[in-house]
């Protein structure tokens, strides 16, 4: 590929197949880099923007345009991120010879804070579950180990049974780009996943004594499957965590993610260090790590307002 020559397309394509050789991305990364690019790549040929002319003030516009179509900050960061990564294939390809983006000014993209639960909120979400099912058993356990071990929902979908080691309490994780993590289970996540599968076994056997002239079906080894033996999705996922949060009117606004953060969130609260968060999250980079540090720090703070004999401000303005 000429760099005189070079087109949009031809450009993203051959980043979309770096990503996946080079780092191992997943299908779904992989298709999430595809659609947020593809915005960009409409942006610049409606504005005629050629991979030459790719300059921080096309970026800026873009930005803007984002913004402008009501679209979150983080929607736009990562959308930046996307881009950011598109400006390495073109350095690397002579395309452009300056990256662009340490010009770019991200001053409205102020980073939201992610919304967590409390204690009590997750107390109150695991007992809505029925657990008199099977299906209630495989989602308790699934929020147990999404809260317990701060897995995403596709590594909590993609779980094999190989990787659960319950009686040393520890699950192994395979992350982005494949990067493998251990993390410790809890104990409630350990019986509930415990209970979900001895009562997961009985079921099998049972439908086989209920069915014996039919061949046995290929049994997956995913550790949460549906009524039909087939792995969970994370749409799977969603609709039942949403089915579930639905029952208390307070928690309709939740996500799969949210036991991420929450997770995260109390560790740092209950004084753990943010080096031993971020190996158990899976982050590469500490400073996506650090965001739980400002949710931690509002929580010293209540605490110092609601225990700290002089810190009301009624108090403390009474010093002459």
């Amino acid at each position: 590929m000429k760099a005189a020559n070079a087109t949009w397309d031809a450009l993203t394509d051959s980043y979309l197949v770096r990503l996946r050789v080079e780092r191992g991305l997943s299908r779904h990364s992989l298709d999430a880099y595809s659609r947020d690019l593809r915005g960009f790549l409409e942006f610049c040929a409606l504005h005629k923007i050629s991979p030459s002319q790719f300059d921080a003030a096309a970026i800026t516009r873009y930005l803007a345009s984002l913004a402008d179509r009501g679209f979150e900050p983080s929607s736009q960061r990562r959308h930046l991120s996307a881009i950011r990564g598109l400006a390495r294939e073109l350095i690397d390809r002579g395309v452009i010879t300056r990256d662009p983006l340490p010009s770019v000014r991200l001053t409205h993209l102020t980073r939201k804070l992610p919304r967590t639960l409390s204690r009590r909120d997750i107390e109150l979400l695991l007992e809505t579950i029925d657990t008199s099912t099977v299906r209630g058993l495989r989602d308790r356990a699934m929020l147990e180990l999404t809260y317990s071990s701060g897995l995403r929902v596709s590594e909590l979908v993609g779980l094999q049974l190989s990787q659960l080691n319950l009686r040393a309490g520890l699950v192994t994780v395979l992350g982005k780009g494949s990067k493998e993590r251990m993390v410790p289970l809890g104990g409630a996540a350990t019986r509930a996943i415990t209970e979900y599968l001895k009562r997961r076994e009985e079921e099998l056997q049972s439908d086989r004594a209920k069915k014996p002239q039919r061949p046995p079906a290929k049994r997956s080894n995913a550790v949460f499957i549906t009524r039909l033996g087939r792995a969970m999705t994370r749409q799977g996922f969603f609709k039942a965590l949403k089915g579930w949060a639905a029952n208390d009117r307070r928690l309709k606004w939740m996500s799969p993610h949210t036991l991420r953060h929450s997770f995260a969130t109390h560790l740092l609260e209950g004084g753990a260090d943010l080096r031993a968060v971020q190996e158990m999250l899976g982050h590469s980079d500490i400073s996506t790590t650090q965001i739980y540090t400002h949710l931690s720090k509002s929580h010293l703070r209540k605490v110092h307002r609601t225990f700290h004999p002089r810190a009301t401000r009624a108090e403390a303005t009474d010093i002459d």
